[in-house]
């Protein structure tokens, strides 16, 4: 996998405050993590805390307790930590994670935790998401129909058809794929990404959905769909296992299909 990158704002200064906890045990760890203050005219930095996680199975457990005993100024977005909100993702030991399904007990030595590589950064390990669901909003992620809804009943679908949209429909949005894609990087404001991608897939291949072909002729553009260069790293850090390069995959092969 690439090497993911720091903040857009990050000259970071590794020599930043060291926290200790009163007491040391067998089960001490250190954290290095990124702090970003925009009130401040310090640049960023990297603080060091020191502290026993016997009481913490997870990152954001150690989050949560440094946030409580060390420094309440530690800012961090979370919310179900049950791996369903999406809030809590951050760049955890050089990959995008969530921090309340990351086990501190898979996680050797130190552990280094950024924000979300390559994006503004509001403060500390809050990245800047606007631009994120600005592309998820252009895709138009709701049904789209030109006929009216029977008057008895649902818009049904086969099991079959259901079970396309199932996995692109399990997306939490948490940013963890588009933020790890390269091609992202250098081309973020017209490059659609692999989390926007897959959720115009979900509503293209939707077969209660009206609008496919001009779903697809909104994507039809040198930037929006044809940056993905299947890198692969928006599959490899996805959280729910889904498989975004698949379907920007799928989408080009429709466009070519209808072209010829």
């Amino acid at each position: 996998m690439a090497q993911l990158r720091l903040p857009k704002d990050s000259r970071v200064n590794p020599r930043g405050r060291v926290h200790r906890a009163a007491a040391s045990s067998a089960s001490t760890r250190t954290l290095r993590i990124y702090r970003f203050d925009p009130e401040s005219a310090e640049g960023p930095r990297v603080d060091t805390f020191e502290l026993d996680v016997s009481s913490c199975p997870m990152v954001l457990d150690a989050l949560i307790l440094i946030k409580g005993t060390l420094d309440s100024t530690l800012t961090f977005r979370r919310s179900c930590r049950e791996g369903i909100c999406g809030s809590c993702a951050m760049n955890i030991n050089g990959l995008n994670r969530l921090a309340c399904t990351t086990s501190m007990a898979d996680l050797g030595g130190e552990i280094r935790i950024y924000p979300l590589p390559h994006m503004p950064v509001v403060k500390d390990l809050v990245p800047d998401l606007t631009q994120f669901y600005a592309q998820y909003a252009l895709v138009e992620p709701w049904l789209k129909t030109r006929t009216p809804a029977p008057p008895d009943r649902e818009r049904l679908q086969s099991k079959h058809e259901q079970e396309r949209i199932d996995r692109p429909a399990a997306c939490i949005l948490c940013a963890c794929c588009s933020t790890a894609c390269p091609s992202y990087w250098w081309n973020g404001e017209r490059f659609l990404g692999p989390a926007a991608l897959l959720a115009a897939y979900r509503w293209i291949v939707d077969t209660r959905d009206e609008e496919s072909g001009e779903r697809l002729d909104q994507l039809e553009d040198p930037f929006r769909l044809y940056r993905c260069h299947t890198i692969m790293n928006c599959t490899d850090v996805c959280p729910k296992d889904l498989n975004p390069a698949k379907a920007i995959a799928e989408i080009k092969k429709m466009m070519v299909t209808r072209r010829y």
